[in-house]
């Protein structure tokens, strides 16, 4: 194994997603040099695969209504928010010729809808302004004297610096470099971490082979969502889901996927409610349904009379005994509240994101560890965590402009004046 040394002059942040790059041109502006490493080929992979469905850059909604959709740490990524929020990002994307707008839903979107054009232009600018960018280094942590380790294609390297920026990612989409490696190196230096866990992700039920053969795939559109949170308040919800081989998917679990999660750590499982006909009311469906069905299918009289059909019909089959469909009142009341008993969230390398991470209260106000004076961290590898809708980014923006603001201030007080 080759090993070689070198000390650059500035800044060394690890990581070259949205928080990474965000901290060097925050740091640059400061007049920072800046060495940036990469474990990929090249920067900013899982911004361009989650853009690949049209990049949900940051969201419209108020701002007040916005910082609480970062549930038990709204407070603190409300500060970050203070300095640099949805109409700052929306700013910046502009300053690098990038249009913007508010969809129906409002989700913010580029006006060409694609993220390869803002990542291409904000990694020219990063570079003209000085930004030194170093791929296929893979960071293992620190060696005996305190230098970072990095494995690269001809060995392995260290690297001495006095202020390192971390912007590692969680653990999710781990082939894009998000492995959660990172986690167990800081533990060993005394970081508070909480563990990873998947976040904005499916989970598992147990269909019928029938069910899962059939009907993997097809999206369930439109249902509302029953359930309840850690205090036992109910709530509902409306949006799409899809059911998968295994369970349940989709942008409405995704929302609620936080609470499923702590359910099932709680009490082993968690059930969510479907109303398969939110347009519907309890008492229409009860009344069509006890219409006589003569010689029809049960099948072709719940397409007539309630209006459904596919996989909404096949739920309803998977739930209830035969018995069971022969009751009107009782097919009703399973259309509005159909139970869905959920095991477990699918793995973490499946997830969108991640909750867990390097808990926040390890860091102080300028994204430093306490305990590793000099050491910085941004992002998803923060313990926090939000829904889907242009939240994760905002977040990580946010954080890498504030560890950068943090490291540049560090970086001065340290260099001779």
């Amino acid at each position: 194994m080759s090993s070689a040394h070198s000390n650059p002059p500035g800044l060394v942040i690890i990581g070259g997603g949205p928080a990474g790059l965000m901290a060097a041109e925050t740091a640059r502006t400061r007049g920072i040099e800046v060495d940036l490493y990469e474990s990929k080929g090249s920067v900013g992979r899982k911004f361009l695969i989650a853009g690949k469905g049209g990049m949900n850059l940051t969201h419209g909604e108020p701002k007040a209504d916005f910082v609480l959709r970062y549930g038990k740490r709204a407070h603190e990524v409300g500060a970050w928010l203070d300095d640099f929020d949805a109409d700052a990002l929306r700013a910046w994307a502009r300053d690098l010729g990038i249009e913007t707008f508010v969809g129906t839903s409002g989700r913010v979107f580029p006006s060409d809808l694609k993220a390869a054009p803002l990542l291409r232009g904000w990694v020219h600018r990063l570079r003209e302004s000085g930004v030194h960018f170093h791929v296929h280094h893979r960071w293992l942590g620190w060696d005996e004297h305190g230098a970072l380790r990095f494995a690269t294609p001809e060995g392995e390297r260290s690297v001495s610096a006095s202020t390192v920026v971390l912007a590692l990612g969680g653990g999710s989409w781990p082939q894009l470099g998000s492995d959660g490696a990172w986690a167990p190196w800081l533990a060993d230096r005394g970081v508070d971490i909480a563990p990873l866990q998947p976040s904005n992700c499916g989970f598992d039920i147990g269909w019928s082979e029938h069910l899962a053969t059939h009907h993997a795939g097809a999206p369930l559109k439109p249902v509302a969502a029953y359930w309840r949170d850690a205090h036992g308040q109910e709530h509902l919800r409306q949006g799409e889901c899809v059911i998968t081989s295994t369970g349940i998917e989709g942008s409405l679990v995704y929302a609620l996927s936080a609470s499923l999660r702590d359910a099932i750590a709680q009490h082993g499982h968690a059930t969510l409610e479907l109303d398969l006909a939110p347009d519907r009311t309890l008492e229409r469906l009860q009344h069509e349904l006890s219409k006589p069905r003569g010689s029809r299918s049960f099948s072709e009289h719940l397409r007539r009379q309630a209006g459904l059909a596919g996989v909404k019909a096949a739920l309803l089959y998977e739930a209830l005994h035969k018995p069971q469909l022969l009751d009107g009142s009782v097919v009703a009341q399973a259309i509005k509240r159909l139970p869905l008993h959920l095991k477990q969230a699918r793995p973490m390398a499946e997830a969108i994101s991640t909750a867990g991470g390097v808990r926040l209260e390890a860091l102080n106000d300028r994204m430093m560890l306490h305990g590793l004076p000099g050491v910085f961290c941004a992002g998803e590898m923060l313990d926090w965590e939000a829904p889907t809708g242009g939240y994760l980014l905002t977040a990580c923006f946010a954080s890498g402009r504030r560890a950068g603001l943090g490291a540049a201030a560090w970086f001065k007080n340290l260099s001779p004046q």
